[in-house]
């Protein structure tokens, strides 16, 4: 798997907790804990809490998967900041689909999607654990 990157912002922050590289940080400084959350971006090294952490915000990072992941897959972090591919929306069981025009805009409620999208795929992985190269999503 490669092992470059291409990052176009790359901010520090100061962990508040400890932090393993190549998984998402959120914005608060902490490692990813909850399956879809938003985050700022992708550690760059280890970091104990108290210290600064680099975290790639823009550009292409190395991360670690949680999962089999093909190339070109949206990406979300599971509940350890790995990413994993994000799950495909569907019409919930018993809910009717909109078909037509009638609902005028008012299908939609809010303003965050339930699993942020972080990134995509530019590699692909054949289980967890594998470290590949990814388009960070802004």
């Amino acid at each position: 798997m490669s092992q470059q990157n291409i990052s176009v912002l790359t901010l520090t922050l100061i962990a508040s907790g400890a932090v393993t590289a190549n998984r998402g940080i959120g914005f608060d400084g902490a490692q990813a804990t909850s399956q879809g959350q938003k985050v700022m971006g992708s550690a760059v090294t280890d970091s104990n809490s108290g210290s600064a952490v680099a975290v790639i915000t823009n550009g292409t990072a190395i991360m670690e998967s949680g999962a089999a992941i093909s190339i070109g897959d949206s990406l979300i972090v599971d509940s350890q900041g790995r990413i994993i591919p994000a799950s495909t929306l569907a019409v919930a069981s018993g809910a009717t689909p909109v078909t037509g025009s009638a609902a005028n805009g008012a299908i939609l409620e809010g303003s965050d999607l339930p699993e942020f999208i972080i990134a995509d795929a530019m590699q692909a992985a054949s289980a967890a654990g594998k470290m590949i190269e990814v388009l960070l999503r802004r």
